[in-house]
């Protein structure tokens, strides 16, 4: 069983993971305007620790669309 000091420190490491899980995730399934910058944005969440996930939040989340299945994606 985790103290409350074991759940503190997992919890406080576990915080800064969020956002590059998030990254990753909305990423993978969002299409973006290109193949390639869709998977720079997933090395960029993977291979950066805190700082990738966080500039996704800032920059890539608003360029990303929803996936609609059976549209065009050239519009």
């Amino acid at each position: 069983m985790l103290s409350n000091m074991d759940f503190l420190t997992l919890m406080l490491l576990g915080i800064p993971a969020l956002p590059n899980l998030f990254g990753i995730w909305h990423s993978y399934h969002r299409i973006f305007p290109t193949d390639k910058e869709r998977l720079i944005w997933l090395g960029v969440c993977i291979f950066v620790p805190v700082l990738g996930g966080i500039s996704y939040l800032l920059f890539g989340f608003r360029r990303a669309r929803k996936y609609v299945p059976g549209m065009d994606d050239e519009e």
